[in-house]
């Protein structure tokens, strides 16, 4: 068995398409249409056949209240893995991304956390 997508609730698809792929780098792999929404997934450009990250909207209940919680209480909803962290970082505000933890050093690994625009935070880390 293995992870082929996981997901993340997001406030707004296209919003989220448009974060993701120009301001982060990763790669659409799928954009159909699934009623009044889309079924995007994302992968990275390094890994076009690994696991797939679903843009999924928040529009359930329980959905926007996991989110808005999860956010309020500064708790990523996901990680993503970087080789080098602090280079990431400042390419990343060059492009205006906002941060609530600046790279910091925990033991063997090194994380941050930003804020994606479409309703969540989500953790870097580099492993040494």
């Amino acid at each position: 068995m293995k992870i082929i997508i996981t997901s993340i609730f997001v406030q707004d698809q296209e919003k989220a398409l448009e974060f993701y792929t120009r301001t982060l780098g990763f790669v659409k792999k799928h954009d159909v249409p699934s009623g009044a929404y889309r079924w995007i997934t994302l992968v990275s450009p390094d890994e076009q056949d690994g696991t797939e990250l679903l843009l999924e909207p928040d529009e359930h209940p329980a959905a926007k209240e996991y989110q808005q919680k999860l956010f309020a209480d500064g708790i990523p909803v996901t990680m993503f893995g970087v080789a080098d962290i602090r280079k990431e970082y400042e390419r990343l505000v060059e492009k205006g991304v906002k941060f609530t933890m600046e790279p910091t050093e925990m033991g063997k690994v090194t994380i941050a956390v930003f804020d994606d625009t479409c309703g969540n935070l989500i953790q870097m880390i580099e492993q040494k």
